[in-house]
């Protein structure tokens, strides 16, 4: 549906529940975008408080889809956009804070190259502004074991931005607090994976999105800040679940049956590591997450199984290639950091 000029249009949501406090401080700087066919979307969880009434009352130019319950993030999403029409969208936390010319130095970019499915800006500490913040920094990467870490971020180690990672390249994830999608191709491989809840569901669709042949990318140019840290604390045991069922779940989905059938095995020794170092940390919570995380993917195999099943013809449908965009770290990023001490991307000598 391109708009006057031939420009793409974009959707711009926000999926809420309870945010009014934070959909006072950073809607505005969302409204203040100066991409001209751009809409901005609240997609509203049900909440509780008076969340819509001061959307409707002070941003009247702000579109509402209000959610019959709280369906979590990612069900969120699938549901609320299923009722907005645009060529893309920015899928947005509530607790970003943009700079105006964000949208449009993305947007110029997609709109040159075709075979980008989907991107990020870089990612800054809306705290720390001279920081990157944890969660997608300036691009997010896998290694050869399917542990995840960033361009600017590895593990807790977490860089000043210098300027030193300013071109734009492809990527393996795009961060989930401000990433742009083609819309078709989000329908077409039924959105985000509403059984993750939480955690690496946006690394599960660049995933997806890379199988069929599509490009995922960062745009340094652009910026964003990022509060992070909302919904589940770093030391928490639920996320320490998630984070590991998730992963493997992922794992099981995308990877190649030739590499799922030896990768996995090690990387569940490779997690039981994990487990001894929470231990030895004094966090028996930790380590009873992550065995928990390994019981619920051998209890639920067969399920993650048909999921990988359904993803594959997910993919068949909407390929441009046959080829995977294979964006790999094709070493251990664990004996990198941790055995090496190489703990900046820059470090790693790609």
């Amino acid at each position: 549906m391109k708009t006057a000029g031939n420009q793409a249009s974009i959707a711009i949501v926000i999926l809420n529940w309870n945010g009014r406090a934070l959909l006072e401080e950073f809607l505005p700087s969302v409204i203040a975008t100066d991409y001209p066919q751009a809409s901005v979307w609240l997609a509203d969880n049900a909440s509780t408080d008076d969340s819509v009434e001061f959307v409707k009352q002070h941003y009247p130019q702000v579109k509402l889809v209000v959610l019959d319950k709280n369906w979590g993030f990612a069900e969120g999403y699938n549901k609320a956009l299923q009722q907005i029409e645009a060529d893309y969208y920015l899928l947005l936390n509530s607790d970003v804070e943009m700079t105006p010319d964000c949208v449009s130095k993305v947007m110029t970019e997609l709109q040159k190259d075709p075979s980008v499915g989907a991107a990020q800006p870089k990612i800054l500490a809306q705290k720390q502004k001279t920081h990157f913040e944890y969660a997608g920094a300036c691009g997010g990467f896998l290694d050869k074991w399917g542990y995840s870490f960033c361009r600017g971020r590895i593990f807790d180690t977490v860089e000043e931005d210098i300027l030193q990672y300013q071109q734009k390249m492809e990527i393996a994830w795009a961060g989930g607090c401000a990433i742009f999608v083609k819309s078709t191709l989000y329908h077409k491989l039924n959105g985000l994976d509403a059984d993750f809840f939480a955690h690496f569901e946006e690394i599960d669709l660049c995933w997806r999105l890379r199988r069929a042949g599509y490009k995922v990318m960062v745009y340094p140019q652009a910026t964003v800040y990022h509060v992070g840290g909302a919904t589940l604390s770093s030391g928490s045991p639920r996320k320490t679940y998630l984070n590991f069922r998730n992963n493997l779940a992922m794992l099981i989905k995308n990877l190649p049956t030739s590499k799922l059938l030896w990768l996995l095995p090690w990387r569940m020794v490779l997690d039981g590591v994990a487990g001894i170092k929470f231990l030895a940390d004094r966090q028996p919570k930790n380590l009873w997450a992550v065995i928990k995380a390994h019981w619920s993917i051998e209890w639920r195999f067969f399920f993650w199984l048909k999921k990988r099943r359904l993803a594959k013809e997910a993919i068949e449908s909407c390929a441009i290639s046959k080829e995977e965009q294979v964006v790999e770290y094709p070493k251990s990023i664990l004996l990198a950091y941790f055995g090496k001490k190489q703990q900046k991307y820059s470090d790693l000598n790609l």
